[in-house]
């Protein structure tokens, strides 16, 4: 829902992939407004708060592209690298 720690994790995430020299963007969207700004998008990753969406969105984007929710522990923990990580994965880099 793109609130303060949603924020706080973007600026971390993109701070690591400006370390890793990748040419990489990340953006937070409130849910109402994440269905408007998929074109283009490589991954769409969901906080947890808003997991039960899941379905709701890989129906939108049809097999497009993979929907993730990022796990509790590494959204809590503002891991960066590990959901970076775990997003190059899902697409294949």
């Amino acid at each position: 829902n793109a609130g303060m720690s949603t924020s706080l994790l973007v600026q971390k995430m993109q701070k690591e992939v400006e370390s890793r020299g990748l040419d990489v963007e990340i953006e937070a969207r409130p849910m109402n407004e994440a269905r408007d700004h998929l074109a283009g998008v490589d991954i769409l990753l969901l906080g947890p708060q808003i997991g039960y969406a899941k379905a709701d969105f890989e129906k939108d984007v049809n097999g497009a592209i993979p929907v993730e929710v990022i796990p509790m522990t590494d959204y809590g923990r503002m891991n960066a690298k590990g959901i970076i990580d775990n997003a190059l994965a899902k697409v294949g880099q």
